[in-house]
């Protein structure tokens, strides 16, 4: 098993990206290579940087956490424009905005215990 893989910030993390790409099938077709494809390689990316900074040092880790998060905005951005053309509801909207403050709490705690003495 890889280090990363019992990081409970790592399994929100998928779990929302399992989320993301539920709601964006019902995206209109028109933006498969927009507002989709965007959001689904956002989500996407919170995960793989979580997973790739396990396996550097705590400084290069904690910069790899401020891509996550990074990306955590990204999709508040994008869920943001998706529910304002009315392509995800207000209720699916504020579950997925909560998840996603959720991880960069999560995050910003993991990046809190990496800090050198």
């Amino acid at each position: 098993m890889f280090k990363f893989e019992d990081l409970r910030v790592y399994q929100e993390a998928l779990s929302f990206n399992d989320e993301i790409y539920f709601i964006t099938k019902q995206f209109p077709k028109n933006e498969l290579f927009g507002l989709t494809n965007q959001l689904r390689r956002a989500s996407v990316s919170i995960t793989l940087n979580i997973a790739e900074g396990t396996s550097r040092t705590k400084k290069d880790f904690r910069h790899f956490i401020d891509l996550s998060r990074g990306s955590c905005y990204e999709c508040i951005a994008i869920l943001t424009i998706a529910k304002r053309r009315k392509y995800i509801e207000e209720t699916k909207f504020l579950e997925l905005y909560n998840k996603c403050n959720i991880i960069t709490k999560m995050l910003n705690a993991l990046k809190t215990s990496l800090r050198e003495p």
